[in-house]
Parts: C-alpha cells; structure tokens; sequence
C-alpha cells in the first residue's frame, strides 16, 4: 500500500478545480456568444424575467425590511453609547444600499433561483430532452441558456433597486415608530447621506449576481448526469457556487468603488 502523499492530494485538488474553472470560463464564453448571433428568443428571456423577478419580490421584501428594521435597532444602541443615536439614518442607507442590498437579495436569488435553474436543466439532461433539442437543430445554449442569463443580468437591479428601498423603509418605521426619531429629520438625513455612486454600484453589484446566479445554475444543470441523484447534486452545487462568485465578485467590487474613499 503506497504512504499518503498530502503534496499530491493537494496538488489533485488545485488541478481539479483549474479544470472546473477552465470548463465553466468555456460555457460562459459559449452563453455570451449566443448573445451577439441570432436568434434571441425573447419571448423566453421575457418568461425567465418573470419567474426570476416577479415571483422573488416577497423573499426579497421581507429580507430587506426585516433587515433594515434589525440594523437600526442595533445601530441605535451601539450608537447611545457615543450619544450618536442621530447617524442611525446615514448608516441605515449607506449599509443597506452599498452591501446589505445587492448582496442579501442577491443570494436570496441565488438560492431560490440556482437550484431551480440546476434541477430544471439537469432533469433536461438526464431525460435527453437537450439531445433532442440538438437532434432537432435548435441550438440548447441559445434556447435554453441565453435566456435565462440576460434575464437574470437585467432582472437583479430592478430586484435590488427595489429591495434598497424597502430596507430604508424598514429602518425608517423602527427608527421612527419605536426608537423616537424625527421622520422629517431621518429624511433628510437619509437622503443628504446617499450619493449617486452608492446607487450605481449597488446596481451594477446586482447585474454582476445575477449572471453569475444564471450560470452556476445553468452549468451544473446542463452537465448534470447519474440520474435523479446527479440532479440533485448539481442543485447544491449550483447554489454554494453561485454563494461564493457573489461573496467573492461583492469583495472585488467594494475593493475597486470604494478602496480609496470613505
């Protein structure tokens, strides 16, 4: 029996994972060439924006008030104890619209829409519904991803720009209801703190998750195999790599908007 070599296991894994990254780089370049040759299905980039965006309001409504509500309340007593209750608002906004925001909507998504992706392409796969999409001359990265990922890249900042305003809204009825606030005060105070650059990262954040919530999910879906088991492997897959390009794109993005600046 040869000894355990930790070198080489290492070295399998850091090879394993550049394949995986060279593999997903060459399906995303293959998605995005689909965009500039016809035909555009747009009618399905219109069905995907629905179930993408529509039917995720209420998961991302209820994250971004009960959020806004919580980072007020905390910020209140964290701030008392600097008598500093008045930045409730600043903070409120610039935490909510620079991070809390894209990056709760986004893997509030990512979770419901990645899997969905993953388990409706992989049981494609698996059931040979894509061989018969390409037996039937109908190209499967124009018909079935394309869709979904400029769905998912225009769909994101509406959902974020939405989910912004409603997690102000919810430190504005916590800030104002119960820790005593003045509501014209917090408004103006709200206001006079955001800038035009915490929106537009904000919103480009959400179109950077959203492709990557449509490909993690479309990837493992589409080369799902071993039957109901492989689907649901590709599912979870799906979502804690499309949890990571998030967290990891989120860090890139603070880092450039933000490094030099307060």
């Amino acid at each position: 029996m040869r000894p355990f070599n930790p070198f080489a296991a290492i070295g399998r894994m850091v090879l394993g994972a550049l394949a995986e990254l060279g593999r997903l780089s060459l399906f995303a370049g293959q998605a995005l060439g689909g965009l500039v040759n016809p035909p555009i299905y747009w009618r399905l980039i219109l069905q995907q924006m629905w179930v993408i965006g529509y039917n995720s309001l209420p998961v991302i409504g209820l994250t971004a008030l009960f959020t806004g509500a919580a980072l007020a309340q905390q910020i209140y007593v964290g701030g008392s104890r600097f008598n500093a209750e008045s930045v409730v608002p600043g903070v409120v906004v610039i935490a909510i619209v620079r991070e809390l925001g894209p990056v709760l909507g986004g893997l509030m998504v990512a979770g419901r829409v990645s899997s969905a992706m993953a388990a409706e392409l992989g049981t494609m796969r698996v059931t040979e519904q894509i061989d018969a999409l390409t037996t039937l001359s109908t190209d499967p990265f124009k018909y079935l991803i394309v869709p979904r990922l400029v769905a998912a890249v225009v769909t994101l900042p509406m959902l974020v720009l939405i989910a912004n305003i409603i997690g102000v809204l919810g430190g504005y009825v916590i800030g104002t209801g119960r820790l005593g606030l003045n509501p014209g005060t917090y408004l103006q105070v709200t206001v006079d703190f955001l800038e035009k650059s915490d929106v537009y990262s904000s919103l480009v954040k959400a179109a950077v998750f959203g492709f990557f919530i449509a490909l993690m999910g479309s990837y493992h879906g589409y080369f799902s195999r071993g039957g109901a088991q492989g689907v649901g492997k590709a599912t979870t897959n799906a979502v804690v790599s499309a949890f990571i390009a998030i967290l990891l794109s989120n860090l890139i993005i603070t880092v450039i908007v933000f490094g030099g600046r307060g």
